[in-house]
């Protein structure tokens, strides 16, 4: 069975209304429960095509009653990013009006949940679960944001926190298929890497500024180490999916996608039936604070010496950087080196440079910094 529920966004300005469509396949509150959605960063294009090939896929299972538990799929989870144009370009990454990224400043809850949680917490794992569930809801429930944005937030988190597994698909520049996935969850969720043929896995337990992904799941190893006399299990599979770059939309991509993301679900139990073998992980996962960041150090036009995919080496140059005017003794050429070595697995769209822009970033298997907390890009 397939329901589709509209929910209405509150007025942004005089006259409009924007609303959030979300389709549910089985029951709701049946168990297990899978929660997926794209377009939370509203200009990366991938993530609608393969879940439109998925939902298909998913509508002949309801058919056919292979579903088991529920199954929610939020395909353009962003309506105030999609209305975002300028320059017959779609702007969605950023929110126009205070310029915050939308897969960040999720609603962290961890905190209120400690102090609400911790008397009802025993023996039974289970029922810790429940417990942990029933709190997130209720502190959700009692939220009032006062704006558009803060209140699809909310609303996201309330269809995705409880949920067993949490995929959120988004896609990078130009790059390979990547994860970033919490490190308590490895490698228990080494079949989603592989099943994706993802490239790269990057690791964080804390990757800073509350992406969507970590706030369904971060809280359930916080709570783990705050209540070490309880058992509490990281009860959510949250991950983000980066399905390669901005332009990979080509139909034989988009199909495979939506064939191993039906492959995982089915292996986890969620549709009937036997899925294809599970593939070789490609790469072993890497911390993301061993992510370099490789940075412009002057403006000019960026020339790649390196592909994406190719292992590098710490100081090897992976790109050229051309100053077509140089003046005032400004070099004409630049060299750009790796600061690690690693896979090359991003690069940036557009070919121009200017200090300080990120052009690359490649994964690497020792940490750059000892912290975590503010390694992701704005």
């Amino acid at each position: 069975m397939r329901t589709i529920e509209t929910r209405v966004l509150p007025q942004a300005s005089p006259g409009t209304r924007r609303s959030l469509k979300i389709l549910r396949y089985g029951e709701a509150g049946d168990r297990p429960k899978a929660y997926l959605q794209a377009g939370l960063h509203a200009d990366e294009a991938p993530g609608y095509a393969v879940l439109h090939a998925l939902i298909q896929k998913l509508d002949t299972a309801a058919t056919q009653g292979s579903i088991n538990g529920e199954i929610i799929v939020v395909p353009a989870a962003n309506p105030i990013g999609l209305d975002q144009w300028r320059d017959d370009m779609l702007h969605g990454r950023f929110d126009f009006v205070n310029s915050i990224n939308f897969n960040r400043q999720h609603h962290d809850l961890i905190d209120r949940l400690i102090e609400a949680v911790g008397p009802k917490l025993g023996d039974d794992v289970e029922k810790n679960v429940a417990a942990i569930r029933t709190c997130t809801a209720e502190l959700l429930a009692a939220l009032r944001p006062d704006n558009e944005a803060a209140t699809l937030k909310q609303l996201l988190l309330s269809l995705s926190h409880d949920a067993d597994i949490v995929l959120d698909l988004h896609c990078d520049l130009e790059a390979l298929m990547h994860v970033y996935i919490g490190t308590p969850l490895w490698p228990k969720a080494e079949d989603l890497s592989a099943q994706m043929g993802a490239e790269a896995t990057l690791l964080a337990g804390d990757s800073g500024g509350t992406p969507f992904d970590e706030a369904n799941s971060r809280p359930w190893w916080v709570l783990a180490e705050q209540f070490q006399d309880h058992q509490i299990p990281p009860a959510c599979l949250a991950a983000t999916v980066e399905l390669r770059g901005f332009s990979d939309t080509d139909p034989e991509m988009i199909e495979r996608d939506s064939d191993n993301l039906f492959d995982f679900l089915q292996r986890r139990g969620f549709i009937d039936g036997e899925p294809d073998k599970l593939p070789t992980l490609i790469n072993g996962a890497t911390p993301l604070t061993g992510v370099d960041y490789v940075k412009a150090s002057s403006a000019g036009i960026i020339v790649y010496l390196k592909k994406l995919g190719d292992t590098v080496a710490k100081d090897e140059s992976i790109a050229q950087i051309i100053n077509p005017l140089p003046e005032h003794g400004d070099q004409q050429l630049v060299e750009v080196k790796s600061g690690t070595d690693g896979l090359l697995f991003s690069r940036n769209a557009d070919r121009f440079a200017r200090p300080g822009k990120i052009i690359a970033k490649i994964a690497g298997s020792k940490p750059l910094t000892e912290t975590e907390g503010h390694l992701l890009t704005l």
